[in-house]
């Protein structure tokens, strides 16, 4: 039996229609297994990702300029994407001779290609590693609580996409722009190749995995490990923790790319609770929302 707001100062209570794990026991497939092998599992399934990533690495660079000079095709490569994002980020850079990418060493360049070619990686490896773990937590969940994950894996994708896109259209302009604006006038900057598309590539990752949040969140509710009051609760220390990664990740020492990045990540954790207030279930006995707007305590 469980309680739920339907208006003020009132309660109701209703009881599941279906044992979504809560009153009853555990889904039938759900066997006890000795802890070895559960960390062999888990070991596995995080290798099978780690390789899906570094394959399309591979494929990406130098596997794109190998096809394009043995078969004369014209796919993407690493240094045409290092062109692009140099021109779009950098104030200046068609333009003006000192905005130009300066190398400093004989493996600079590869080692950026290949950097690269691991963002694309990178962006394969979500879907997959959301994939490994629905089939990792699979004999511990019940039909309608696998139904969520599966669909968790293209919406991974989609927010990935969308972590970039926002990396690429508002994060990464407004830190270029406020660096060459600092400098204008004090020094002239030249700019490392290495040095900036670390920059540049940490934060387009770094946005590709923190936009996971609503995801892993209504996730985690639709699955009654949490309720939406418990992170309210809580905010502020999920608000510490992500300025603390925010700021031990990032590689900008000026603290403006953290200071962006932390305050992206409170705004996705925010803007998820607050739709969820909002959500209206299709019916009473979802388990997880109430006709109030209201999370189920």
């Amino acid at each position: 039996m469980v309680e739920t707001e339907t208006g003020p100062g009132q309660t109701d209570s209703y009881t599941p229609d279906v044992d979504d794990g809560i009153v009853g026991e555990g889904p039938e497939s759900d066997e006890e297994m000795p802890l070895a092998d559960h960390i062999e599992e888990m070991i596995r399934r995080v290798a099978i990702v780690l390789g899906v990533s570094g394959i399309v690495t591979m494929l990406l660079y130098p596997g794109a300029d190998l096809v394009n000079t043995a078969f004369g095709f014209e796919l993407i490569s690493s240094t045409e994407v290092i062109d692009f994002l140099w021109n779009k980020h950098i104030p200046g850079a068609p333009g003006i001779e000192a905005r130009r990418p300066r190398v400093y060493g004989p493996l600079e360049l590869l080692l950026t290609e290949l950097k690269v070619a691991a963002l694309g990686g990178l962006i394969i490896g979500l879907p997959v590693f959301v994939y490994e773990t629905y089939l990792f937590m699979r004999p511990g969940l019940f039909p309608q609580e696998r139904r969520y994950y599966l669909a968790a894996v293209p919406t991974s994708v989609v927010l990935a996409f969308i972590g970039i896109s926002f990396a690429h259209f508002a994060v990464l302009p407004a830190i270029f722009a406020y660096f060459t604006s600092y400098t204008t006038g004090t020094a002239v900057v030249a700019f490392g190749l290495r040095e900036t598309f670390n920059l540049i590539l940490i934060l387009m990752g770094y946005n590709a995995i923190i936009f996971q949040i609503p995801l892993f969140i209504l996730l985690a509710i639709m699955m009654n490990l949490v309720t939406r009051r418990w992170l309210l609760d809580r905010r502020l220390i999920f608000w510490g923790t992500f300025l603390g990664l925010a700021f031990l990740i990032s590689p900008d020492p000026t603290g403006m790319a953290p200071i962006i990045i932390g305050v992206t990540m409170i705004a996705l954790f925010e803007l998820t609770l607050l739709v969820l207030g909002w959500v209206r279930p299709d019916s009473p006995h979802s388990g997880w929302l109430c006709f109030s707007g209201e999370i189920r305590q």
